[in-house]
Parts: C-alpha cells; structure tokens; sequence
C-alpha cells in the first residue's frame, strides 16, 4: 500500500506564483524526484505519493509550508492504497489509492473542507476523518508566524527552541508561545494516532 496526496492552492491566484511553487518543489524535491514522485500541473494543483506511515506527517509539511505564504492555504485529499501501475510520470500512475485520493479532492472541493482521508476501510476513514476535522479547525488558521515555526519543527525534529529563536531572530520565549497556540504536542501524538489507525489497514 501507498499514500497518495492531490492537492490545489487555495487563493493562488491572489498570490506570487514563482514564490510558493518554488517552495513547493524544494520540499517535494526533498522527499522524491519529479515526474516519478511528484508532479505539479494546472498551475496549482499537484500530486505526491509516499508511504504510508509518513503521510500525515508530509500532510502536515505542505499545510504550514503553503500557510506560512501571504493569504495562502492549501487542499489535500489523502488517498491509501494499491499501486497497480507505476508510470515514469506518477500522474499517469494508477490504483486505488490514486482513484481514492482524486475523487476524494473533488468532494472537498465542494464540501468546503480542505484535508481529508479515503482507505478500503470505512471504519477508519470514519474515525481519521473526525480527527481530521477537528484539527483542522487549528490547521486552517495558522498565522504565517505559526506556519513557519511549525515547519521547521516537521522538517527538523531535532531543532531546538534556542535554534529557532536564533533562526527567526525572536526570543525563545517567542517560540515556546506560538508552539504552545499552535498545540504542537497534541500535533505529534495525533501523527502518532495516525500512523497505529494506518498500520490497522
């Protein structure tokens, strides 16, 4: 099984286009190469797969990447299953868990909400898709100050505080307050739920 993920750029039309999506492409670069991993089309739309027990946690790099950008925030529909067919360019790639994550981007679209998870298993789409929901009441109104803060802290676990407040030019006490309103501890034993409810499949 793999995790699939499709998303589009909320606003992107508002934004500076050569900014966010050489973000996009650093960070994508980081995990994979493109076509083969990777690939962003239509302007603002992309798509990425990886493993599974990874996929909130990439979730999670692109939300406060994309947030951390003046008036931008970002979609993404998680998709876990098969991979039938492996392409050279993933967007050509097929299985259930690309069918999943595609339609799934459609139902959010009109739906109004910006992540959520489609498996084989119903029960646990139920139970991660709540959590999805509340969390994201969080997610979705991260200031860019949070968003930036949050995604050195995904990218780079073993940051300190003290690394932070020299990297943003703040003080630590700066730091330590916006992880605390950002919920950073409850973040990562969500991605720790996450990965035991996938491991279920």
């Amino acid at each position: 099984m793999i995790a699939v993920l499709t998303g589009d750029i909320i606003n992107s039309q508002h934004a500076d286009t050569e900014v966010w999506i050489t973000k996009l492409k650093n960070l994508l670069e980081h995990w994979g190469s493109s076509p083969l991993t990777w690939e962003i089309y239509r302007g603002d739309e992309f798509q990425f797969k990886c493993n599974i027990d990874d996929v909130f946690w990439h979730f999670l790099a692109i939300k406060s990447l994309i947030k951390s950008q003046e008036n931008l925030d970002v979609r993404i529909a998680i998709g876990i299953g098969e991979e039938n067919f492996s392409s050279e360019k993933i967007t050509e790639s097929n299985g259930t868990a690309y069918v999943n994550s595609g339609r799934l981007l459609n139902d959010i679209k009109n739906d109004g909400h910006t992540v959520a998870i489609k498996t084989s298993n119903e029960n646990v789409d139920r139970d991660l898709n709540i959590l999805l929901k509340w969390s994201s009441k969080d997610f979705d109104n991260w200031t860019m100050a949070t968003s930036e803060i949050i995604h050195e802290m995904i990218m780079n676990q073993d940051i300190t505080q003290e690394d932070l407040a020299k990297k943003f030019a703040i003080s630590q006490s700066s730091i330590s307050q916006r992880l605390k309103r950002a919920n950073y501890e409850l973040i990562v034993e969500t991605n720790q739920y996450f990965r035991k409810k996938i491991s279920e499949l």
